[in-house]
């Protein structure tokens, strides 16, 4: 498992063309909309071809997302590939639109984070939820996936699903210089794998600051002369970095389970090792209330009696199927269980599962955050996670400070401790065959009222990032007490309606707001 340091106003206009390229297919343009850069004209006031979704798919689960819904409606946007050089190759970034039901006012753009996660299919899961509120009936819902993921063409893509899979089954926690050696020589291959088979160019284009100017082309595309966006987890660095590049462009961002924008990404790893031990400390008090808890009545005990049961594996994965459930897999299923109390009791299922040498649950738990879907096919999202991040974050290469961070990392989640001595092998960014485009966090002005939503029991971003990101941005915030990661339309009615308020009126909740 690898580890990561994780210009003039132009009138907008709609005009719908009869006929298209492909049955069924309705061209439609509606920009240019708002501040249009030099140069990039022809991208900004591009035509859209909205069509049957079906064919956007790439996984089994957006098959079963996207066939035979008539309510919603896909495209591809045209951009280029890279900013500097307009006038070369383009690729397509995949979008997916449920039209407002009633007085539209606009688009609301949508990100589920990742980096790597398909905001296609975040808009399809979360489609039938958001038409009965009044952002469904006052926006368009959309959704793309962020360049080199999911529909968008090319795909990031480094391993087979035969070498994910193999992958998974490498617990990479021997510490001595010969695992070290080993460890670092798989990841330098990884590296060179991505670069064959994705393609140096797009490795080089396919980051944060990429993707923000792909956000602003459809911001115009789609017609709003301002951006109206939601974006969880990373997606909320997206936001951030949006309104640092375009601040006069933006209407409305939400920003839901925030990343720090002022912690370097050591710092952020640790706060988010502490976050998923908080997590895990909930959920040992609420397994040691139940008669079948799988880590005894204890919670003082859990950590120890996590790691009795998991660390076997690595000598002695158990068969599920013809598969195998490994250390990695285990750990992995665990940390997935941590973003929702919802996924509380199937853990525990699963670890009680593991004493009596089965795996089928905690494999399913890693299945879902790896993206695997029953056929065996794998999502974009590990590839595409790992080349954001290679080029969204300074290299870390001094074996002093990997050494550093790994001690820290055990002392912040010690559930997690594998009992190795702390190692220090390069992960596969320090083989990247590009370098970082890291862009220089600044100071953002004349930024309209932002809304920041931030959980006090969040595990992968935890809540004073989200508190660090409203006062960076001068925005509002509103908290929400509970143990899950991220939470506008996840049901909760008092944050549900705080963030219908902003989106549709702009209108901020008091300071101070909880809701729980």
């Amino acid at each position: 498992m690898m580890l990561f340091l994780a210009l003039p106003l132009l009138a907008s206009c709609t005009s719908v063309l009869p006929g298209s390229p492909n049955a069924g297919t309705a061209l439609e343009r509606r920009g240019p909309a708002g501040v249009v850069p030099a140069g990039l004209e022809r991208f900004y006031g591009q035509q859209l071809g909205w069509e049957d979704c079906g064919p956007y798919a790439t996984t089994g689960t957006t098959t079963s997302q996207f066939k035979n819904k008539k309510s919603i409606e896909c495209a591809r946007l045209e951009v280029p590939l890279d900013y500097t050089a307009p006038e070369g190759r383009t690729i397509r970034i995949g979008l997916l639109r449920q039209p407002a039901t009633g007085d539209r006012i606009g688009s609301l753009v949508i990100n589920p984070g990742g980096p790597g996660a398909s905001g296609m299919a975040a808009a399809a899961g979360m489609g039938s939820q958001v038409k009965s509120t009044p952002v469904g009936e006052r926006f368009d819902l959309i959704g793309f996936d962020p360049r080199g993921i999911g529909a968008s063409e090319p795909q990031v893509k480094c391993l087979t699903d035969a070498e994910r899979d193999a992958d998974r089954l490498d617990s990479d926690i021997d510490t001595s210089p010969a695992g070290l050696a080993q460890t670092e020589a798989e990841n330098k291959a990884y590296a060179d794998k991505c670069a064959a088979a994705t393609g140096v160019d797009v490795l080089a284009n396919v980051g944060t600051r990429d993707v923000v100017r792909d956000l602003d082309v459809m911001r115009s595309a789609l017609g709003d002369e301002k951006l109206t966006y939601l974006g969880y987890s990373y997606g909320t660095h997206i936001g951030a970095a949006y309104a640092q590049a375009f601040p006069g462009n933006v209407r409305a961002l939400v920003l839901d389970g925030a990343v720090d924008p002022t912690q370097n990404q050591v710092e952020s790893l640790i706060a988010q090792g502490a976050g998923f031990q908080k997590a895990f400390d909930a959920f040992a008090a609420w397994c040691a209330k139940r008669p079948d808890c799988a880590l005894g009545t204890d919670p003082a005990k859990a950590n120890q009696a996590f790691r009795e049961l998991t660390l076997p594996l690595v000598q002695r994965p158990v068969a599920v199927g013809d598969r195998k459930l490994s250390y990695n897999d285990a750990i992995t299923g665990a940390i997935q269980a941590m973003y929702s109390e919802e996924l509380w009791a199937p853990l525990n299922s699963g670890l009680t599962e593991l004493k009596n040498n089965r795996g089928d649950v905690l494999m399913l738990l890693a299945d879902n955050y790896f993206d695997r879907d029953p056929q065996g096919r794998y999502s974009t999202i590990t590839d595409a996670f790992v080349a954001v991040k290679c080029v969204d974050e300074p290299r870390v290469t001094d074996k002093n400070v990997l050494n550093d961070v790994a001690r820290r990392y055990k002392e912040a989640a010690p559930f997690l401790d594998d009992g190795q001595p702390p190692g220090a092998a390069l992960d596969a960014c320090a083989f990247w065959p590009v370098p970082p485009t890291v862009q220089e966090h600044k100071p953002v002005s004349g930024l309209p009222p932002v809304l920041v939503i931030s959980t006090t029991g969040d595990p992968a971003t935890p809540y004073e990032a989200g508190v660090s990101l409203a006062k960076e941005l001068g925005g509002g915030l509103l908290t929400f007490e509970g143990n899950q990661h991220t939470v506008y339309f996840h049901g909760n009615e008092c944050v549900d309606e705080a963030g219908h308020a902003y989106l549709v009126e702009l209108k901020l909740p008091p300071e101070g707001t909880r809701c729980s």
